[in-house]
This record gives C-alpha cells, sequence and structure tokens, in this order.
C-alpha cells in the first residue's frame, strides 16, 4: 500500500504506520508505502491523520513508450479487485518523464484495464453499472505506479469542516504541525490567528486520541471484498479515546472565524475542550507558564500586505520573548520571519501549505 502525504510530512506518516503497526515501511518523497492485510487498509483510512490517501498499490514497472505502459497495465490482475459491473475511472499525472500528455495516459491505461477485465469476464465491455474503483498512476522517471483508491475524497476531509475563512490550513498538515510539536493533551494549547479553528481542533482530537476518520465515510467500505471491516475498528476506535482536563484555546480578531471555529469544533464533537474567544495578538494573555503555541499567521503573499504581516510577527514575538515553559511554533512562507519575530527558531523544517512552500520554526 502507499500512503502519500503533502511534502515535508513524509517522516511523520511513517511515524504513524510504526504506530499502527504496519510492516515493511519505506519512505520516499510525498509518500510512503508499506504492507498490511485489508483490515490493516482500513485502519489506516480511519487513523491516519497526516496522510492524503490510503492506495493499494497494483503494480510498478518502466513505462518509456506508450506500447510499455499498456503491456505493464494489462499484465496487472485487475479481477482481483474490480467485479463485472465495477466503475474504473482513472486519474493520475507525471514528473520527468518522456510520456508527457495524461489524457493519452489515462485512456491507454483504461483500455488494458478494460481489455484484461473483459478477457477475464468474457463480456465484450465492461458494464460499468455497479461501484466506483478509482484508479489513480503515477509516472516518475519513466516509473510507472499503478494504485487503487481505498479511500474516496482526500483523507484531509474528516468531515467537520464544511465551511472555511479565506486561506483554510489543510486538516492533514495542521495534525502534522501538531505532532511535531509534541503536543499531546498536557498543558495548555493555544493558536492566536485560528482562522476557522483546524489546528485546535486537530490538536484536540490528538489530546483526546479520536481517529480524524471516525466521521466519515470511505470509497473501500461500499466494495464486496472490503464490505463491512469498519464496524468493529469504530467501536474499538471509540473505546481508545481518552478523557481528561484540556485547556485549548483558538482567538483570531476577526468574529466571523471565532464563530465559523466554533462551529466547526461542534460538528467535530470538540466544542467541550475547545474554547474559541475573539482577540488580538497585541492583548494576548496566556493562562500559564507552560503549553504549547502553533500559529499559521496571515502571510503577506495571501491575506495581507507584508508590512502587516511582519507587525504581527513582531507583536507575537514581544508576548512570547519571556515563556521559557511555552514551545512556540510558526508556520510562514515569509524568510524574514525570524528577523521581525525577534529570535532565531531553535530549528525549522520545511513543509507545503498547498503549493506555499513554507518553513515551521520550532521554538522548543
Amino acid at each position: 500500500m502507499c500512503a502519500p502525504t503533502l511534502f515535508g510530512l513524509e517522516g511523520v506518516v511513517g511515524d504513524e504506520l510504526k504506530r499502527l503497526g504496519m510492516q515493511e515501511i519505506e519512505v520516499e518523497n510525498g509518500r510512503a508505502f508499506f504492507t498490511g492485510s485489508i483490515e490493516d487498509m482500513a485502519r489506516a483510512n480511519l487513523w491516519l491523520r497526516t496522510a492524503e490517501r490510503v492506495l493499494v498499490v497494483l503494480g510498478r514497472f518502466k513505462a518509456e513508450t506508450f506500447d510499455a505502459l499498456f503491456e505493464g497495465v494489462k499484465k496487472l490482475r485487475w479481477e482481483d479487485y474490480i467485479p463485472r459491473s465495477g466503475k474504473f475511472p482513472i486519474r493520475g499525472h507525471s514528473l520527468d518523464s518522456m510520456l508527457k500528455s495524461i489524457p493519452d495516459w489515462q485512456a491507454i491505461i483504461k483500455k488494458a484495464a478494460a481489455d484484461r477485465l473483459c478477457s477475464k469476464y468474457n463480456v465484450s465491455r465492461m458494464p460499468e453499472t455497479g461501484e466506483m474503483y478509482q484508479i489513480r498512476f503515477t509516472i516518475l522517471k519513466d516509473e510507472a505506479t499503478v494504485y487503487l483508491d481505498t479511500s474516496g475524497a482526500s483523507l484531509h476531509k474528516r468531515g467537520y469542516r464544511e465551511l472555511s475563512n479565506e486561506a483554510p490550513l489543510r486538516e492533514t498538515l495542521a495534525a502534522g504541525m501538531v505532532i511535531l510539536s509534541r503536543y499531546k493533551g498536557r498543558g495548555e494549547f493555544r493558536d492566536p490567528f485560528c482562522g476557522s479553528g483546524t489546528i485546535p481542533i486537530e490538536a484536540a482530537m490528538i489530546a483526546k486520541n479520536r481517529a480524524p476518520g471516525l466521521m466519515r465515510e470511505f470509497l473501500f467500505e461500499k466494495w464486496e471484498w472490503s464490505r463491512g471491516i469498519t464496524e468493529k475498528l469504530r467501536l474499538e476506535a471509540k473505546s481508545k479515546e481518552f478523557n481528561g482536563d484540556y485547556r485549548i484555546v483558538g482567538t483570531d480578531i476577526d468574529p466571523e472565524a471565532v464563530k465559523l471555529a466554533t462551529a466547526n469544533a461542534a460538528k467535530a464533537g470538540m466544542s467541550d475542550i475547545c474554547t474559541f474567544e475573539v482577540a488580538d495578538v497585541r492583548h494576548m494573555a496566556l493562562g500559564s507558564d507552560k503549553g504549547t503555541l502553533i500559529a499559521n499567521p496571515p502571510y503577506g503573499m495571501r491575506l495581507l500586505d507584508i508590512r502587516e504581516a511582519t507587525g504581527l510577527y513582531s507583536a507575537l514575538g514581544q508576548k512570547t520573548a519571556e515563556l521559557s515553559g511555552w514551545g512556540i511554533y510558526v508556520l510562514t512562507a515569509d524568510p524574514e520571519f525570524e528577523r521581525a519575530f525577534g529570535r532565531h527558531a531553535t530549528k525549522k523544517r520545511k513543509l507545503y501549505n498547498g503549493m506555499i512552500k513554507c518553513d515551521l520554526y520550532m521554538y522548543f
């Protein structure tokens, strides 16, 4: 199987897979490979916080020509996964490869898979009237990898955020930042630019050990060979949740953002441990001597102009300057952040917020 992820979170996904007991874990740029059973596939979908999908690897082979692509795809055992009535649309991308045309690849993969399935089911044409089996592929440096997507909608879609503010942070990235901060529910947690509440909600789910996929459905749940396996896993996940006295606070200067964050937390079932307030970072008051602060302030390139963004960084730096008992983690694309903040980070980590290359500035 394969768990693709945002660039910079590969090691985090690998660690998650280890904790889930997966085998033969291999981490590459943008993805982690692993092996396991059908139940493990379901468990990975339910529990992975920083992966975007869970894909079954159908095959990997060299594909420098369209003929090689066709023959490689046709050799795969499609009949082990796709029933006679199954729909199998094709999606994918290529990088640094001789084959360039995405529509041509899609047509070739579709024809090769259909030829194999028609032969196995003894039909002249696949009806495609049943459940969907989404096929994905990547061609990287002339090596094709063909996958079956078990997740459906991307795993960052937890089910609690139907609406968001103007520049939402992906849930998987928010969870990755919380995991990198090592926050597990102890001490105060604060997000001074909470927006639609994603970082505090992900922190709350980690504190409670809530499976991130508990509120949503997955594509594999509709398939004949994997139907019904999540019922037991969902009950098991609920039994593993923690109950504690958590203090998780998100603030924002925009009252509408705070309203939205409050609604999202309620939908996530986290409103009992998440509090959202209207507040300016310049007047921020923290409730304890120890804690974790994670911030995704507006970048000058996104919502505010550079001068306003720099002012926010400076205000945050002044407010946190004497907090020796706090871990501070700030995600921004601004290379001048440390100068405005007023001190150098203990460590920096490259992450991607969508297509925007950022650094997570970590102050231990």
